[in-house]
């Protein structure tokens, strides 16, 4: 069996540049930074401990990462964040 973490250099290029970038949104470094460390070697207890993460969450990026690469890391799934609330319910002029 080979090497899960055996990542292509495009992919680790692509995450290193969002690690850079001073206008990535925090959350993708992080996840960038979990997938990069993992691909280095680094055992998940020792990252979520550098990055102050908890491990489900590097299994999670993790998991992810291997399902849909890079661009997996920058989508939420659905059912995270603040329900939307209807744009037509207006309050009544009485």
């Amino acid at each position: 069996m080979g090497d899960p973490w055996t990542t292509h250099a495009n992919d680790l290029a692509v995450l290193r540049r969002w690690i850079r970038l001073p206008t990535a949104p925090q959350r993708l470094v992080t996840r960038s930074r979990i997938v990069l460390l993992l691909a280095g070697g680094v055992p998940a207890r020792q990252v979520s401990r550098v990055l102050g993460v908890s491990r489900p969450t590097v299994a999670l990026w993790r998991s992810r990462f291997h399902e849909g690469g890079c661009d997996a890391l920058t989508k939420d799934r659905p059912g995270r964040g603040r329900k939307k609330t209807s744009s037509n319910s207006t309050p009544s002029e009485t």
